[in-house]
């Protein structure tokens, strides 16, 4: 096979990918009439059409679902087997993607990349939030944080932060209008800030436990969000209740500025894991990270 055969395969790979001829583009760097042109080639020497076009996306044929289910392996095997070149270096070096919800980002993630990325300026870190269990095999990311009962069984699983506990909070002036729930089916008769998720295909539902007893309850209010920030204001505000983790509210709560209620209905739970394919060599970059994640860090 001719190199431009091989380009225009990781070509392929990319436009399938992105389902976007200009993200594609962008990507690889080159203009999106040249990548159409060179996938039309491809189409022609192998005699099928591999993407279905239309004005407003592009996707794989079955004959291109077909080669991308062949080709994609063999192409992040490359790029992985490369990256592990780096070991040659003196420092870790190469790109890594991780994926992860908004508040293992912020909490988990940045903290120690705040540390470790001045002193390592050849390491470069992308980081996706998604709320979805993406199948990081799937999508090319290095590896994922979840929490740890969300980890699938195949995955090895580095523990990166402790128990975590969520809060029900609102404003004083909130209160003081509304009063305070006593139980958690007493939030549906107040105006709770809801949250929503891909995970759930709807809105996200409370939930609750004490003495063995689980509640999940599916709140309503004037507002919803799949936003931290958003959320925090608004309960701030003093706009409805919030369903937040305890971490990001401590420090409203002790300045008066929130006031926790329901807080035995709210029990710990398993915290963040960094987790990863088994088969998946350590590349000296992907190790750096994950040591110093890692909670015995």
């Amino acid at each position: 096979m001719s190199a431009e055969s091989y380009d225009q395969l990781a070509q392929f790979f990319v436009v399938a990918k992105e389902r976007s001829f200009t993200r594609a583009a962008a990507k690889l760097g080159m203009s999106q009439p040249a990548l159409s042109r060179a996938m039309r080639n491809l189409e022609q020497r192998l005699g099928v059409r591999l993407l279905a076009r239309t004005t407003r996306s592009v996707s794989p044929t079955e004959a291109g679902t077909r080669l991308l289910s062949v080709v994609a392996p063999r192409f992040e095997e490359i790029n992985h087997e490369l990256g592990l070149l780096s070991e040659f270096r003196e420092r870790p070096a190469g790109k890594l993607r991780i994926t992860a919800g908004e508040h293992a980002a912020l909490t988990v993630l940045q903290p120690v990349l705040a540390k470790l990325l001045p002193d390592h300026p050849d390491l470069s870190i992308e980081i996706i939030v998604d709320y979805g269990l993406t199948d990081i095999v799937a999508e090319g990311y290095d590896a994922g944080i979840r929490l740890g009962e969300q980890v699938a069984k195949d995955m090895v699983a580095v523990r990166v932060a402790p128990d975590m506990r969520m809060t029900v909070v609102a404003s004083p002036d909130y209160f003081k209008r509304h009063g305070k729930p006593t139980t958690p089916r007493a939030l549906t008769g107040h105006n709770c800030i809801a949250v929503r998720l891909p995970t759930y295909g709807g809105l996200f539902p409370w939930e609750f436990e004490k003495n063995g007893e689980e509640l999940k309850v599916r709140v309503e209010g004037q507002l919803v969000f799949n936003n931290i920030a958003l959320r925090m204001n608004a309960a701030l505000n003093g706009l409805g209740l919030a369903y937040m983790p305890e971490d990001l509210v401590r420090e409203h709560i002790a300045a008066r500025r929130l006031v926790r209620v329901l807080a035995d209905w709210c029990p710990p739970f398993a915290g963040y894991h960094l987790y990863y394919p088994s088969r998946r060599h350590s590349s000296p970059a992907f190790a750096l990270l994950r040591d110093a994640l890692r909670m015995d860090a």
